[in-house]
């Protein structure tokens, strides 16, 4: 089972999680059934999130943003992939790394 780090922006905190059942925890913890994820960095790090954070956010949503990705409304969910986001593993980056990377708005 590989462990993730879940981003909240309604507390700005980034905790280390396992997903215990793959994309399906990972639905669970953004709350949504429909996901998208973007690549993040070399090793194949993904970014999952609710694929329609940009259309569903009101106006007061709080927000994370990740590197150069636009912000995102709602929870995030970072985790390692080999080569697609159906194949989870651990992520390269520890948390305090990941840490430095997000910013909350």
């Amino acid at each position: 089972m590989p462990r993730a780090y879940f981003i909240n922006p309604e507390n700005a905190s980034i905790e280390e999680v396992v997903l215990s059942n793959g994309l399906q925890a990972i639905k669970t913890l953004i709350g949504q059934e429909s996901i998208d994820s973007d690549e993040v960095g070399r090793e194949g790090d993904r970014l999952f999130f609710d694929e329609a954070c940009f259309i569903r956010a009101k106006p007061d949503a709080k927000r994370f943003k990740l590197d150069t990705l636009p912000p995102v409304a709602g929870s995030g969910v970072f985790v390692g992939s080999a080569g697609d986001s159906n194949t989870l593993k651990d992520p390269s980056v520890s948390l305090e790394a990941l840490r430095a990377r997000v910013v909350f708005s």
